[in-house]
């Protein structure tokens, strides 16, 4: 999902299918009844759940629902992703659905095809195809309208107000608000992995060390001597 951790709440996957939350309970509810789960994403005020059965389970009960927790008919899912107030499932035939909050337009996905990893932002949706192309909706200043053109992209994730894409040759392209500089990665190399936080941007090199851009408010930068 777009963090490991959302607003208030950290959520963790057991080997055994349960899952371990801790943090401000309005934001995960009963997760810890929850069984045969593969896989978890946090957004701001709810956790999502992906099941060996390829359905979704949801939970929360912060402020602003939106729909977000409406998963029930999700079915032949491969992979979720939890946004601010919105739910993005992959599914096994490379199509994508969404619920939850649609008002910038993040939830219209119903026309894609062919992918193979989704990433949900705050009020944004980006989808990797097969081919390494990007598609993206949602509010059009957190780069949603200048990822088509990107290529060669082999993993994505959505941040906050932006998003950002790793290329086969192991730089790192980023689009959208770069208000805390979390957009400056063009010098970034050697990258293997990335991960868009709330206004910061991490990237892995393939030694195993860190980068970072973005907001250190609160040190969360600081991971150059990881």
């Amino acid at each position: 999902g777009r963090y490991p951790f959302g607003t208030g709440h950290t959520v963790g996957l057991n080997s055994d299918g349960t899952v371990v939350v801790v943090g401000d309970q309005r934001c995960w509810s009963d997760v810890k009844g929850w069984t045969d789960i593969v896989a978890v994403s946090a957004g701001l005020w709810h956790t999502v759940g992906l099941k060996s059965d390829g359905t979704v389970v949801a939970a929360g009960t912060g402020y602003k629902d939106e729909g977000q927790y409406n998963v029930e008919s999700m079915r032949d899912i491969v992979s979720i992703s939890a946004g601010d107030y919105h739910t993005v499932a992959l599914k096994s035939d490379g199509t994508v659905v969404a619920v939850g909050d649609n008002y910038f337009g993040q939830c219209d996905v119903g026309d894609w095809k062919g992918i193979i990893a989704i990433s949900a932002g705050g009020y944004h949706t980006v989808g990797l195809k097969y081919d390494g192309t990007v598609v993206a909706t949602g509010y059009e200043e957190y780069g949603v309208d200048y990822v088509s053109g990107w290529t060669d992209i082999i993993a994505i994730s959505a941040g906050k107000e932006h998003i950002v894409g790793l290329k086969s040759d192991g730089s790192v392209v980023s689009m959208g608000s770069n208000k805390s500089g979390q957009c400056t990665t063009d010098d970034w190399t050697d990258i293997v992995a990335i991960s868009a936080g709330g206004y910061h941007t991490i990237g892995m090199k393939s030694d195993g060390t860190l980068v970072a851009a973005g907001a250190n408010s609160y040190g969360q930068c600081d991971v150059a001597d990881w």
